[in-house]
């Protein structure tokens, strides 16, 4: 019986990777693939095409460093340097295109349709989102 429990808790563990398109909360398209030894999430769509405050396609305007604030948002790297630190969970850094700012982050793989992304303030004060696979 003890047998039967651990592969039963050990196959519940077993989800497919990150890697893909994911659906964010506010409607944009995530590609998570692989960067080196790391995983990395570009932002592939916005939920409209276009800003309605300015008319034309997103661009990165809330970025902290002024030189950026022109460049398309689409392309952005918003999962940065994501390593492995348990089964189904990565820690690296997120981009918040809300603030333009960079957070200490983590992806945690809930199964195999549903990832969370959060970001944390001072390792202390964390919120995110759980995103939903397209392909």
């Amino acid at each position: 019986m003890f047998a039967t429990i651990a592969m039963v808790c050990a196959s519940s563990g077993a989800v497919a990777d990150p890697i893909g398109l994911w659906l964010a909360r506010d409607g944009a398209h995530v590609d998570i693939a692989p960067c080196s030894n790391e995983l990395c999430g570009v932002l592939a769509s916005t939920a409209s095409p276009i800003d309605p405050a300015t008319g034309r396609p997103w661009a990165d305007k809330n970025n902290i460093d002024p030189n950026l604030r022109s460049r398309p948002l689409i392309g952005v790297q918003v999962l940065i340097a994501m390593r492995p630190i348990s089964v189904n969970k990565w820690s690296g850094r997120l981009y918040n295109r809300d603030d333009g700012k960079t957070y200490t982050g983590y992806l945690n793989e809930l199964d195999s349709r549903t990832i969370r992304v959060e970001g944390c303030v001072l390792s202390i004060f964390c919120g995110g989102e759980n995103m939903t696979r397209i392909k």
